[in-house]
């Protein structure tokens, strides 16, 4: 799939995500049609910088080096990939020690509810 339809399906798939993260009860919003890299694809999930694809052919490392490098550029968060492959659910691939962060502060605000 090459230009306008594969722009097309990567469009399509930021606005079907942020969709679902909507009924998460997150305000996500698309970064903007034909953006190229101006904005992020998805903005709206606090601490998170989201790269979002749709793709037959998955390049996990490529995609994070990308989110890496945005999440540094627009200061918007750990760097997160939701992508997924045509009838597919949504995957989402951290670094581990990111994810690790995420579950430890989760983790933390848990015991201070019980706490308090």
């Amino acid at each position: 799939m090459a230009g306008r339809s594969s722009q097309r399906k990567g469009a399509d798939g930021e606005r079907e995500l942020a969709a679902l993260l909507r009924e998460y009860g997150y305000p996500v919003e698309r970064g903007g049609s034909l953006s190229f890299g101006e904005v992020p694809d998805l903005t709206g999930l606090p601490g998170i910088h989201i790269e979002c694809k749709r793709a037959e052919q998955l390049r996990p490392y490529d995609w994070m080096a990308q989110a890496e490098r945005d999440a540094v550029r627009f200061g918007d968060g750990l760097p997160a990939v939701f992508f997924r492959r045509s009838r597919s659910p949504w995957l989402v691939v951290m670094k581990l020690w990111d994810w690790m962060a995420l579950y430890d502060r989760q983790k933390a605000a848990k015991t201070n509810e019980r706490k308090g």
